[in-house]
């Protein structure tokens, strides 16, 4: 027996075979209620779309000369409205979004989450106005709560954040995987031969990401003796952080850092520690400004076209912002060498038995 072809629906149904092709693939041309009748009919009769030819039509679409599909919202959901521009990573995710919206035929309008002038009501009726299909909100560094005024808007329309998970309400996000990176880190660390990493983290940011950067951290922990096991120093932003600091330094005596800030380099120098010689230096989030730090990039652009991706896909299957399964694109982090680093080199054990040092 013959699979079932779309010109099989078509007859049943007395559609097009464009009308049905259109429907299966959930465009918005078609209406709600057309859509449903074809997968319907389509379940009933057993189609399944051919793989190859799926792929092939694909290819001829993206090929076509791109023209404008709709608009999507660009929100900066810092506190700082000029995020888009004065951040120091804020930028980067939205050249990401900005890039694949383009690719895929998509413009963006830009709004600031704070404005005091934007009411829900506000919001919708702007969006609407404009046409704007979905949203994408970026920036958001110091919580992971939406504001509660703007519910309906997120609830309206289909939304994603980037660089981390929300709650109340939760939404599809994407973001680095930051338990994988902190846990790569800790095993390039090993590689080097250091025997006593130290996380330098200010816990507010490690709460933020559900503390995935800690967890990865620990994790790593567990292929050390427990003697060579350094507590992550989370005093950050504390008044007295600088001495605070150099305590946990001279108590726990780490060999090499991880952190996100730059400020912990003074730190070291102020403590009498040298770069690498003394102690090596890792960065959790690797800036191209500071190609003398070696650490991790978060390919954050990445991050930020993802996020473009996941919301274009919601727009096709007409979903709204806030799902009963909210998902998740995690991107993986990769490593980038460093003179803040060095290979440590250890003495070769004695014979057994022997006794060093008298």
């Amino acid at each position: 027996m013959s699979r079932p072809t779309l010109n099989d629906i078509a007859r049943q149904l007395g559609y097009s075979k464009n009308t049905i092709s259109l429907a299966l693939r959930g465009s918005p041309q078609i209406p709600l209620a057309t859509r449903e009748r074809v997968k319907a009919a389509a379940d009933r009769l057993g189609y399944r779309p051919n793989a190859v030819v799926s792929q092939l039509m694909a290819q001829l679409r993206s090929a076509r000369t791109s023209r404008l599909q709709a608009t999507l919202a660009l929100v900066n959901a810092n506190l700082d409205r000029n995020a888009f521009k004065a951040h120091p990573t804020v930028p980067i995710y939205v050249e990401g979004c900005e890039s694949r919206a383009a690719s895929l035929g998509y413009d963006f309008d830009r709004f600031w989450m704070h404005d005091p002038d934007l009411t829900a009501e506000r919001w919708l009726r702007i969006l609407g106005t404009r046409g704007i299909k979905g949203i994408v909100l970026v920036g958001l560094m110091d919580t992971n709560h939406l504001p509660a005024h703007l519910q309906r808007v997120w609830e309206r329309l289909p939304c994603v954040i980037t660089g981390v998970r929300t709650r109340d309400p939760a939404l599809s996000y994407s973001c680095v995987d930051h338990y994988n990176l902190a846990l790569i880190a800790f095993e390039r660390a090993l590689a080097l031969g250091y025997r006593r990493p130290g996380l330098v983290l200010d816990d507010v940011i490690d709460a933020l990401v559900e503390r995935r950067f800690s967890a990865g951290y620990v994790t790593g922990q567990r292929a050390l003796p427990r003697t060579q096991q350094v507590p992550v120093f989370g005093d950050v932003n504390s008044p007295r952080r600088a001495e605070a600091f150099r305590a946990w330094l001279d108590r726990h005596r780490p060999d090499v850092v991880f952190t996100l800030y730059n400020s912990v380099i003074g730190w070291l120098k102020a403590a009498g520690r040298r770069i690498p010689e003394d102690i090596g230096v890792i960065q959790l989030e690797w800036r191209a400004s500071r190609p003398d730090i070696a650490g991790m990039n978060q390919h954050n652009r990445v991050t930020g076209e993802a996020a473009v991706d996941m919301v274009v896909s919601q727009i096709h299957r007409n979903e709204a912002g806030v799902q009963e399964f909210p998902r998740a694109t995690l991107i993986g982090a990769t490593w980038v060498d460093g003179p803040s680093v060095r290979r440590q080199e250890w003495p070769a054990p004695g014979p057994p038995g022997r006794r060093v040092g008298g």
